[in-house]
């Protein structure tokens, strides 16, 4: 024999030291066994036609296990042209996916059914390759019981990682092992057996069992279940039948020598089982034959095998077949027939059989994968031990006995087959393509738990997956899949179960039935959870934020109808910028029940310092939300930021922003007007009605974080926004970042004396806060001001209460032992100090939870500098402007300080409010709306609650606009012109008639959300003016703010109805009318018309109001290019009731009423105008009013003959408010004098001026109805006498 080359010897010497390392001798029987390198390399010559495999390196299984990151294959073998040729055909199915990398690696190992676990050997049901090194799970297609504990060479192999790089994969035997040392060959006797159809009459037999002898059956494999583990126990089913008919007897396995049987068994394939006794399962009662310790599995020869018998023992009674012919027939269809669908009806699925190829892992932890671009395969119904080894894209799979169910889901793409217990799954081919392997895990697996605590159908288990799925991608960024997904058994429940389980429990109340495994298996008719199904339309639904916004948005532009936004009567009197203004502006509201399916919202709650409002917040995407509570107080929780939040009762709302160009609204309808649309969705509800599905990993309440652990923060890299934060509030990190201020230096040179939890904490009562602006603070050490830009800030002014408290670790407290330590010692004088707090940078994110009258606490972690918050203060100006030393100190907020809610002042006890009397009317002044509205206010800037009625977009008057630089700076992120403004109708009740205007620049809306009629709102630091008509109003300065104190109803109109058309106002006298309208907005008379006083009908430009005629406008200087008018028309008309006189202002189509005109009449009169542009009557008692009456024509002829027509002065029912706004200031109105006639006599006297007021609405009354009305009136006057 030749001697070996030095690459030889080298290769040899390798695979000495491997085998030293990974393959031990083992004692044989007789003595020690050969040395395991010398076998192999004898198998290796063998399979390589006597030469080495030099090219190849052997590896163990530790290597494989934690060296080789990705998936790879060995072919000991084969040419390189075979490799390429296997690895072509495997990417016939996928030919986008890349095939097997091919590695040169010798694996020798034992093939073993159980590994070692606490010195004892666990068998579970699969088979595992091991060495001295490790072991790891293994999948083979063809497997005999001889091979169990035997060393084998294995010349095709491929080793498949998991997903999770940090997790162990498992090995696929391509082709069969062979084996090192020769395997031993048994030699049978002759058995004695007796066949299915003589063995199942004894199923049904009364003898007992433990008289009966121990049996062997043979007969063809008709069924195989799948390895069931249940109360730890592992095991499953076959059936034998005869060679000739379908008469078939079910066996139990369930020994753990006898497990491994699982892998030998090839369905059609004939066997013979020794030690065969009978047994009856407890729950369910059939019998059964079990394998014993002493049974075997034997292939079946016919010429070793004699027919047994039947002795005395075993005689008795013989019922029935408890399995005739037809209950184990198999379907040999392997084609996906349409049934036809009935929506809502029960279904019976069908039973086939099908062989397809793995294209796509839809969902591994819920069992689901892809077959052929087309099928999806539900493997959930059976527990899939194995973990779905081989179940990769590329592999090829026989399935028998499944069920085919078509759309059991309205939003599934797929026909869905599903394997129950009594369905197979066999692999046929392992796939080629290098993918990973994700596995099925059954322990702690909440998809599997839910399903088989629910007993789900297919429907409802498609449906908890989709939630599942979308929950998973949407919020594990935030707090991991293990701490999402957690499934209790002992414990509390995790966030996907508190979230699904009450929709699962509302979806199978009253039709819950447990499901019966081994009937589903064993019974003579089969029953399983996918027997029967429905198409199921999901009751709801969970989108992403970023989908449910584009829904929203979607939905409110397919609803939005500019002709629906305004009054019918009013816009035919609408110019175009009026018009266009009316549009630029509106809303709509959206529940949960406005989608189909309803919505329910999920989102973890975040606050941003960017915007300084409050968010929700998933993977895709934010939400702003307004939170209000049902008992009109503030959010101001700060210990909810980074809760997982779940809410079904909310109003999410959709600011429509639309720029137009309408010239007149009959081109209502033409959509090419429209020159750009906008949104802004942001979501509202009341806090009551959130459930929190998941706290924040670390509570302020719990202890601090140490230095290693990880923070919420670092999870939110996958986030959309990375601007929102979860603030110190909630996890109070203790990485110290870099001061802002270099004063802070004190407070950290103290933190390695005291330790890294110490902190400091003060109490503080907000007695005003101030809205979000830009303001011109400067730091100091920031330079001289010159050339620095305008910082976003607010500001709030603070009583502080108590001393500091130094904290050895951050707490929640109860008692506020600030106040309890100054009644003790009785310094009440101490607390009166006042500080203005300034919030910049990162802290603008505790804007939204600092509010009026609240207590709270600032935490400063790792300090223990009682003077902290001393040394941090600074004056408000430089020391050589201050003339006065009562100027509060102004304390700059640092982004690290974390500010926690205690309480409001107004939930103290009465011993906490005597203990802190400084406490003692330190409530902001609030007044009332009425109280604003009195002319003997006197103060400039007022705070006041109400409920919005209605919200007006209008054109900013010139001396309320910013100016140019603050306007470029703020309407960054508005979407409305900065020449602007929102005027906010504002009342104490929907129904009260006293209604305040506030108005605010759109440049400070970017800022204000849920501003919508309905809300009730708290307004603080207005400022009140009054104007040139002795009208009140306020308008929102620098500093005001605004509270959101309630939301507005979920269903409110869109508009108001037009005025007149329902009207239910009571029926008032002229002479109490001051008395009824204090307590209503309009009112009823019946009066009689005695004369129409001024009558103008007339076109006007829509874009400049000049005076339209005949086609065009009349302007010249500049001329102006609309060709198109608007026609208007008023009057004023002279009514009395008997007990007074009015005058009454009529517009547009109330003056059609006023003269009686017909419609058809009315539009002739206007046609006739078109071509004057303006007519105009006066009456000659109205001398002095403006109006200028036009020369003699046909026209005027015929409306002032109208207007002194007799048929003008007859009854009339009038609906009417005031002609003057609610907040005007009364002006004393001196007395008159008027002539009354009587006969020949005629006296003067004096009378209060006539009111006057506002049409909204004429109906005529016919002489009946006169009657009726004069009774109720007469009756009513002569109640009230």
């Amino acid at each position: 024999m030749a001697e070996p080359s030095a690459a030889e010897q080298r290769w040899l010497q390798a695979a000495q030291a491997f085998a030293r390392r990974a393959l031990p001798a083992r004692e044989g029987p007789g003595g020690a066994a050969p040395a395991p390198v010398d076998a192999v390399l004898r198998c290796l010559r063998a399979a390589g036609g006597g030469d080495l495999p030099l090219g190849y390196s052997f590896t163990s299984v530790s290597d494989l296990l934690h060296q080789q990151s990705t998936p790879c294959c060995s072919h000991l073998t084969w040419s390189t042209n075979e490799f390429k040729e296997w690895a072509r055909q495997g990417q016939g199915a996928l030919p986008m996916q890349s095939s097997l990398p091919r590695a040169y690696l010798i694996l020798v190992g034992y093939l073993t059914d159980g590994r070692q676990e606490e010195k004892e050997k666990l068998v579970d049901g699969c088979l595992y390759v091991k060495d001295n090194t490790g072991i790891i799970p293994c999948e083979i297609l063809h497997f005999e019981l001889e091979w169990l504990e035997s060393l084998f060479l294995f010349p095709s192999w491929a080793y498949v990682p998991q997903t999770d790089q940090g997790a162990k994969g498992y090995v696929e035997i391509l082709v069969d092992p062979v084996p090192v040392n020769a395997l031993p060959k048994k030699v049978l006797d002759t058995i004695p057996v007796i066949y299915p159809a003589a063995a199942e009459p004894l199923l049904a037999s009364r003898i007992p069992c433990k008289k009966r002898s121990k049996l062997s059956v043979a007969g063809e494999l008709a069924k195989l279940s799948p390895l069931l583990c249940i109360h730890h126990k592992t095991f499953f089913f076959l059936f034998l039948k005869c060679f000739v008919s379908a008469v078939g007897v079910p066996v139990l396995v369930q020994k753990p020598n006898q497990l491994a049987w699982h892998h030998v068994f090839q369905l059609g394939h004939r066997y013979i089982i020794t030690g065969l006794s009978m047994s009856s399962l407890k729950k369910s009662g059939q019998r059964v034959f079990v394998t014993g310790v002493s049974s075997c599995l034997l292939p079946y020869c016919a010429k070793q095998v004699k027919e047994q018998p039947l002795d005395s023992a075993w005689q008795g009674k013989s019922p029935q077949s408890a399995f005739p012919e037809a209950s184990v027939q198999f379907s040999d269809s392997s084609e996906l027939g349409v049934e036809q669908e009935r929506p809502g009806s029960t279904k019976e699925s069908k039973i086939i059989s099908y062989v397809g190829t793995v294209t796509k892992i839809l969902n591994a932890q819920a069992g689901l994968f892809e077959l052929d671009n087309k099928v999806c395969l539900c493997l959930a119904y059976q527990q899939l031990l194995n973990s779905a080894h081989g179940l990769r894209p590329g592999a090829c799979v026989k399935l028998i006995d499944v069920h085919l169910l078509q759309k059991p889901l309205v939003s599934f793409r797929f026909i869905v087959l599903g394997a129950c217990l009594n369905s197979t799954v066999v692999l046929k081919s392992f796939s080629r393509l290098s993918t990973f392997y994700q596995p099925t895990v059954s322990s702690g697996n909440l998809y599997l738990q839910l399903l088989f605590r629910y007993n789900l159908g297919m429907p409802l288990y498609l449906w908890l997956v989709s939630l599942l799925e979308t929950f998973e991608e949407r919020f594990s960024c935030f707090f991991g899949h293990r701490r999402l997904l957690h499934s209790s058994v002992h414990q509390d429940r995790g966030a996907a179960e508190k979230f699904l389980v009450p929709l699962l429990q509302g979806m199978v109340s009253g039709r819950e039935e447990t499901r019966d495994i081994y009937n589903e298996m064993l019974a003579k008719r089969h029953q399983c959870p996918l027997q029967q199904y429905w198409t199921l339309d999901p009751p709801c639904q969970a989108p992403s934020l970023s989908k449910l916004c584009c829904m929203a948005k979607q939905k409110s532009w397919d609803d939005f109808c500019p002709s629906r936004l305004l009054s019918p009567s009013e816009v035919q009197h609408m110019g175009t910028q009026e018009l266009n203004r009316s549009l630029a502006w509106s809303y709509c509201m959206f529940s949960a029940g406005s989608f189909q399916p309803r919505v329910v919202l999920l989102g973890v709650l975040r606050v941003s310092s960017r915007s300084s409002s409050l968010h929700l917040q998933d993977k895709s995407s934010t939400l702003p939300c307004v939170i209000s509570h049902k008992d009109g107080s503030p959010f101001a929780n700060t210990a909810l930021i980074g809760s997982l939040l779940q809410v079904e009762a909310y109003q999410l709302v959709v600011e429509r922003f639309l720029q137009s160009d309408f010239p007149s609204w009959k081109q209502l309808a033409n959509v090419e007007h429209v020159r750009e649309k906008k949104n802004s969705v942001y979501v509202q509800f009341y806090f009551e009605d959130a459930l929190v599905l998941q706290a924040p990993e670390v509570q302020i309440q719990e202890g601090p974080r140490s230095r290693n652990s990880s923070s919420l923060r670092k999870k939110d890299d996958g986030g959309s926004a990375s601007e929102l934060e979860i603030p110190e509030a909630k996890v109070l990190k203790l990485d110290d970042p870099k001061p802002d201020i270099e004063r802070n230096e004190s407070c950290q040179r103290d933190q390695s004396s005291t330790g890294k939890n110490s902190c400091v904490s003060r109490l503080f009562l907000v007695t005003q806060k101030e809205g979000l602006m830009l303001r011109n603070y400067q730091l100091l050490g920031e330079g001289n001001g010159e050339g620095q830009e305008l910082q976003r800030s607010f500001q709030a002014t603070v009583l502080w209460l108590g001393r500091p408290q130094f904290w050895s670790r951050p707490r929640k407290t109860v008692n506020l032992p600030e106040l309890e330590e100054t009644n003790c010692h009785g310094e009440e004088g101490m607390t009166q100090q006042e500080a203005l707090l300034l919030f910049m940078g990162k802290s603008l994110r505790w804007f939204p939870f600092l509010h009026l009258d609240g207590l709270y606490r600032f935490i400063v972690p790792h300090c223990s500098d009682l003077e902290v918050f001393d040394k941090l203060c600074f004056p408000p100006v430089p020391a050589r402007f201050l003339s006065r030393s009562c100027c509060p100190i102004c304390l700059p907020v640092p982004d690290t300080w974390h500010l926690q809610h205690e309480t409001w002042i107004s939930c103290l006890t009465e011993r906490q409010l005597a203990a802190g009397s400084v406490l003692t009317g330190m409530e902001q002044r609030i007044s009332s709306i009425p109280e604003v509205l009195s002319n003997r206010f006197t103060g400039s800037l007022v705070s006041f609650p109400g409920e919005i009625v209605e919200r007006t977009l209008c054109a900013s008057p010139k001396n309320e606009k910013p100016s140019m630089s603050l306007s470029l700076l703020q309407q960054k992120g508005s979407l409305l012109a900065t020449d602007h403004s929102v005027k906010l109708s504002v009342s104490v009740a929907p129904s009260s008639p006293v209604v305040l205007d506030v108005y605010i620049a759109a440049t400070y809306l970017q800022h204000l959300w849920g501003l919508l009629p309905g809300a009730k709102v708290l307004f603080q630091n207005l400022e009140r003016k009054i104007s040139r008509f002795h009208n009140v109003y306020c308008t929102y300065i620098a500093s005001s703010c605004i509270s959101i104190m309630s939301l507005p109803a979920s269903r409110l109109p869109l508009l108001s109805s037009p005025a007149g058309e329902a009207s239910s106002s009571s029926l008032v006298f002229l002479s109490n009318l001051q008395l009824h309208l204090q307590n209503m907005p309009q009112a009823r008379i019946l009066c009689h018309l005695s004369c129409v006083l001024t009558l103008s009908v007339q076109w006007v430009c829509s874009l400049c109001n000049s005076i339209f005629k005949e086609g065009k406008c009349t302007r010249h200087n500049p001329p102006c290019p609309s060709h198109i008018g608007v026609r208007q028309a008023s009057a004023r008309v002279l009514v009395e009731d008997g007990t007074g006189e009015a005058l009454v202002l009529c517009r547009n189509q109330h003056v059609a009423a006023v003269l009686g005109l017909s419609l058809l009449e009315w539009e002739a009169v206007q046609n006739c105008v078109q071509s004057r542009g303006s007519v105009s009557i006066q009456h000659g008692e109205a001398t002095g009013t403006g109006c200028v009456e036009e020369p003699e024509d046909l026209l005027a002829c015929y409306l002032r003959s109208l207007c002194r027509s007799p048929l003008i002065c007859r009854p009339i029912l009038l609906d009417f408010s005031l002609d003057r706004k609610p907040s005007k200031i009364p002006q004393p109105a001196p007395l008159q004098l008027r002539n009354f006639r009587c006969g020949e006599a005629e006296f003067v006297s004096q009378v209060q001026p006539r009111p006057s007021l506002l049409c909204l609405n004429v109906e005529e009354v016919e002489q009946k109805a006169l009657c009726c009305l004069n009774s109720e009136r007469i009756r009513r006057t002569s109640s009230h006498c």
